[in-house]
């Protein structure tokens, strides 16, 4: 699948980070992960840590999928309400999904902190209310947080008329939130990995894979096949093809990049910022003080049609950004497309199938996908050593 398209900013700044060769011979591991993008780069390290042999396989160049598309805005808040998703799932688990996503903020905080620069930096946040008629559930929305344990605060409209240049009748101001750049941050997490001993092979497809009595063999499109106990699907929405269960819904969303702007007036703290209609619009800085801006989410029909539609959905967000930043004169450098996924709950999928009893999944479709990875590469890790953890069943299949 091809899942970008357009001038994607990420990898235009940084280049060649770093080439991994092909596959050229059979091997054996314990863990083979498919993908090279955040989520496998994540866990990788993380197994990798536990003094695993882990192999790492992905069809494209290292972090050249989805993650190069991702606007990386690392936020605890999931696509579904709180007070929703604790109608779907209990309160208990729904309340411990959202803690997880502002954990597993803490926990990149600290893993970038052992890593090359990767833009990590933390951020307030802030979602507004697209109109009146979605202040009732965003003031539920408080209400629930705040019994979670959550920093928080209520905006009314002079708050928010004080802070920004736009106008809204309220919104939630999150203390918890941060940005990073993605593929920085994969290449540096797959660096680590691999001077700790983690074999890294890109340009490889999996073409097949045979379950045995002692785990899996994946075949490659090289006509060399790695043999090992457990298999980690991490390559996002291309995952699908190996399940069973219908999980993902795709979608099409659009971005840009500004070039850097001298300042930002009318931009409380240069915040991450979001909005209640859905799709949203959302926004956040660069550490070079450019502005990123996404969001005309669509349903993904094929390649083609998100490809000509992005002109039109450039011009769409450009005209936003103005609107929500009228004080700020830009230039747009750089505007892109690419397929993402979610679920019914906007939760992940994490954990084993019935299908497929030596296999791990790491879906993090949604809005928090690189939140999600964290969590994921704990929970996997958990799983193949035996351990007990109870927010598997959260993220589980057949749910």
């Amino acid at each position: 699948m091809d899942l970008r398209s357009g001038d994607c900013f990420w990898p235009i700044r940084s280049g060649l980070v770093k080439s991994y060769p092909g596959l050229s011979q059979d091997l054996e591991c314990d863990v083979l992960v498919i993908g090279a993008g955040i989520t496998g780069a994540l866990i990788a390290d993380y197994l990798v840590q536990q003094k695993l042999k882990v192999v790492v396989l992905d069809r494209r160049d290292v972090a050249r999928g989805s993650t190069s598309a991702s606007t990386a805005m690392l936020q605890y808040e999931i696509d579904t309400h709180l007070s929703e998703l604790i109608t779907r799932i209990g309160k208990d688990k729904a309340e411990r999904a959202y803690h997880l996503c502002s954990d597993a903020i803490d926990k990149l905080a600290k893993i970038t902190k052992d890593l090359p620069d990767c833009g990590f930096s933390r951020y307030t946040s802030f979602y507004f209310a697209s109109n009146q008629d979605d202040v009732e559930s965003i003031e539920k929305e408080y209400q629930v947080r705040k019994e979670a344990g959550f920093d928080i605060e209520l905006w009314n409209s002079k708050d928010i008329s004080s802070r920004f240049n736009f106008s809204s009748p309220c919104g939630l101001y999150s203390k918890q939130g941060a940005q990073v750049d993605p593929f920085l941050l994969t290449h540096a997490l797959l660096q680590r990995a691999d001077s700790n001993g983690a074999q890294i092979f890109d340009r490889t497809t999996v073409s097949d894979i045979d379950q045995t009595e002692a785990g899996v063999t994946a075949h490659t499109d090289r006509g060399h096949k790695v043999r090992a106990q457990k298999v980690v699907f991490a390559c996002g929405y291309e995952s699908q093809t190996w399940l069973e269960e219908k999980v993902v819904d795709l979608n099409s969303t659009f971005a840009l990049i500004t070039e850097p702007v001298d300042k930002f007036p009318g931009w409380h703290k240069q915040c991450l910022l979001w909005e209640s209609a859905r799709p949203y619009t959302y926004m956040r800085t660069t550490s070079d003080k450019r502005i990123i801006i996404g969001g005309e989410d669509e349903p993904f029909k094929n390649s083609e049609l998100r490809d000509k539609a992005l002109p039109k959905k450039r011009e769409k967000l450009t005209k936003k950004l103005a609107e929500l930043m009228p004080e700020i004169p830009f230039e747009v450098a750089y505007a892109w497309a690419g397929t993402f996924g979610e679920t019914k709950d906007g939760l992940a999928y994490i954990g084993e199938t019935k299908e497929f009893p030596n296999a791990y999944f790491a879906l993090g479709y949604g809005g928090n996908g690189i939140t999600y990875s964290v969590t994921a590469a704990q929970i996997i890790a958990d799983l193949y050593m035996g351990k007990s953890n109870s927010d598997a069943d959260i993220f589980r299949f057949g749910r």
